[in-house]
């Protein structure tokens, strides 16, 4: 966390300042955005508590994208190919207006 800082110490301070941190094991973050999802790869996830109120700390390999249910249902209703639809996705950002945009 900071440069030249033992781990123990500082987890130790931590601990007398109230702050409780938890490793989360996860695949693969998703952030649904109404412009696009954030996807993040291979992420370290941690779980901060602080005087009640907990944060997440998320590091891992960003990815902008849309799921692959949303890119189906496109070509599902449309019939167009997987790259028209990403296409859509990417430029309405939205699953209903993807689809109107292609029919």
């Amino acid at each position: 966390m900071f440069p030249g800082i033992n781990p123990k110490q500082m987890e130790k301070v931590m601990k007398q300042m109230g702050i409780k941190q938890e490793k989360i094991e996860a695949d693969e973050v998703i952030i649904k955005r109404s412009s696009g999802n954030i996807i993040i790869k291979n992420p370290s996830v941690t779980k901060v508590n602080m005087q009640g109120q907990e944060t997440f700390q998320i590091m891992g390999d960003v990815e902008e994208g849309f799921n692959e249910e949303d890119i189906q249902a496109i070509i599902d209703q449309t019939n167009c190919s997987r790259k028209e639809a990403e296409k859509a996705l990417k430029e309405h950002g939205d699953l209903a207006d993807a689809i109107m945009s292609l029919k």
